[in-house]
């Protein structure tokens, strides 16, 4: 493991004595046992791990993406899919050896790279796994599976050792944020943020592999993918989104406009959330990123 490397490792853990490593900035010692928001300490906490065939066809080729799920969150969305995890944070803890392991396991069995879902409050021990892993040979692709709130300071922490990053878009205007995650700046912070990611990795690349078989697939090996929700009664502010993606980052974004809203968690006590979308609203959406000049759409 290079000098650089642990220095950054050792700049995050830092960065749990009074925590900053998201904009929260909650300040607790999680070193010493103490959580904040996240409800996460100083180990890692993993949810479950495992070839995941329901990622973008870029991610998931043929053998799937190699995904880790991360417990705990610094978000608090109200309609959270992955709320058993995220909310009620059920998870095992992973010494960053063991991280490393799975992350060898997953590379091992032909995944094409090692998807980290919801990693930022976590990333300090995350950074120390793969850095054992690279010394025992993984070479796959690494994928930064995020929600959007971030640091950029953090961020800056992993030029280089991210390969992908895919963040989540989730509203294009702070007080949606505040309303339904709880936090009070996301739009501000999500844009610094994403600005910082395509700097560092550009638009995503994608490259043709020939498998043993003779079959070609097309896998992505580096560069910015955006996910963005289509919410009902346009919670999400679309427009917003495609607007600053299309003007501040590159009209070459590769984005998926989703529409698989659903209610969940705590969704139900808000009338607005209380229904799937229509197939109007996500129309609108889809025409709204292509106004703007947006054109690469995942299937």
């Amino acid at each position: 493991m290079s000098q650089s490397w642990c220095d950054r490792i050792a700049q995050l853990s830092a960065m749990m004595e009074e925590c900053v490593l998201c904009p929260r900035r909650c300040g607790v010692n999680r070193l010493k046992g103490e959580v904040g928001v996240c409800g996460v300490g100083a180990d890692a906490l993993v949810a479950s791990y495992g070839p995941h065939f329901g990622e973008e066809s870029v991610l998931v080729g043929r053998f799937g993406s190699g995904t880790i799920f991360f417990a705990g969150c610094n978000l608090k969305c109200v309609f959270c899919q992955n709320y058993d995890i995220s909310h009620l944070r059920r998870g095992i803890t992973m010494s960053p050896r063991e991280l490393a392991g799975a992350m060898l396991e997953l590379s091992d069995s032909g995944c094409h790279n090692i998807n980290l879902v919801t990693p930022t409050h976590q990333i300090a021990r995350i950074v120390e796994a793969v850095g054992i892993a690279r010394n025992k040979g993984l070479e796959v692709p690494l994928v930064y599976n995020c929600g959007g709130y971030e640091s950029v300071e953090v961020l800056k922490l992993l030029e280089g050792i991210v390969d992908i990053y895919m963040p989540d878009i989730k509203y294009g205007d702070n007080e949606a944020g505040r309303k339904y995650s709880q936090v009070p700046d996301y739009w501000d912070r999500c844009r610094e943020a994403v600005s910082e990611m395509h700097r560092q990795v550009g638009d995503l690349e994608i490259s043709c592999v020939k498998l043993g078989s003779g079959q070609q697939i097309k896998i992505a090996t580096r560069g910015l993918l955006v996910r963005h929700l289509v919410m009902p009664n346009d919670i999400a502010n679309t427009r917003a989104v495609v607007e600053f993606l299309a003007t501040q980052i590159s009209k070459d974004t590769y984005v998926n406009i989703m529409p698989q809203y659903r209610t969940e968690w705590n969704a139900t006590k808000f009338p607005e959330l209380s229904r799937r979308i229509t197939r109007d609203e996500y129309i609108r959406a889809m025409d709204e990123a292509r106004r703007v000049g947006l054109y690469r759409f995942a299937d």
